[in-house]
């Protein structure tokens, strides 16, 4: 499945043209790549760094997933093109938020050519069913310019929280 994220109309981009994501999965993996058009040189990609779990990622260049659970609960996943990542579980919206137990920790890889980087994401299937979710992105150019991308925004400011950006939809596993 291919989404196109937009960006915030208040936070419009200076070098990147575009971004989509493609989702797959399996029993086991959630598999997400996210394609950054436009000037990739313009973009703050951070250096590699050991994949582990980091809080703040969202401050600079970071791509991200919320997958809608029942009632108000929802979980949050950052991946940094850095190969750090953080994942989050939330009761409400921005309420209750505490770090998300992952038994295997997402594998995050970046590819990067002069129109275009490729962030590619393998992480443990958030489960087996239907899932509701956001895919949203906060990219940081080198000017200094920050753009929030999500498949849809709910507001007059970017909130990748609001319920409104959780309009994915992707079918039971096979």
């Amino acid at each position: 499945m291919k989404l196109f994220l937009q960006p915030h109309p208040a936070t419009p981009p200076r070098a990147v043209t575009g971004i989509t994501c493609t989702l797959a999965r399996d029993d086991a993996t959630l598999r997400l790549v996210y394609a950054i058009a436009g000037r990739a040189d313009a973009v703050v990609l951070p250096p590699a760094a050991p994949p582990e779990r980091t809080d703040g990622l969202w401050q600079t260049t970071c791509l991200e997933l919320f997958v809608a659970g029942a009632g108000g609960a929802y979980r949050e996943f950052n991946f940094a093109p850095s190969g750090q990542w953080a994942a989050y579980g939330f009761t409400a919206r921005r309420e209750g938020m505490a770090p998300l137990a992952m038994p295997i920790s997402p594998a995050v890889l970046l590819c990067t050519g002069a129109d275009e980087a490729r962030v590619t994401v393998e992480l443990p299937a958030p489960g087996g069913g239907r899932l509701r979710f956001g895919i949203t992105a906060v990219i940081e150019e080198k000017d200094g310019t920050k753009s929030f991308w999500a498949l849809r925004h709910g507001g007059d400011a970017p909130d990748f929280h609001d319920p409104d950006c959780f309009v994915g939809v992707l079918p039971p596993a096979d």
